[in-house]
């Protein structure tokens, strides 16, 4: 995975954890969805801009995505996706190296 796999993998915690926390500790001035459709007294967008912790929200958020995006490209497979056969190789090796069948194998030579 290397070191930028590792250093992704750790920001990615870090800010899941804080995005949770963040969105926990905010308050529903918004109404969220139901006031965003339900024509209260702010409009969609807002003429207000938003403050500290919604925009440190949104910064974490967009940090977390594209971790998640940097961790799936990192550690994404280098094969063609040929799951059968990776299934009939690891089956065949699997009935290679069991030990009831080297057992029953010494017992029949002699």
């Amino acid at each position: 995975m290397g070191i930028i796999g590792i250093i992704l993998l750790v920001l990615f915690i870090i800010s899941a954890l804080l995005l949770i926390f963040f969105v926990l500790i905010q308050d529903d001035q918004g109404e969220g969805i139901g006031g965003m459709f339900g024509g209260g007294s702010q409009s969609t967008f807002g003429s207000r801009s938003g403050n500290v912790l919604t925009r440190f929200t949104s910064i974490l958020g967009a940090v977390f995505l594209l971790c998640s995006f940097g961790l799936a490209w990192m550690n994404k497979t280098s094969n063609g996706g040929d799951l059968i056969k990776a299934a009939r190789q690891q089956q065949v090796e699997q009935s290679e190296s069991d030990w009831w069948n080297a057992d029953t194998e010494a017992d029949q030579a002699e």
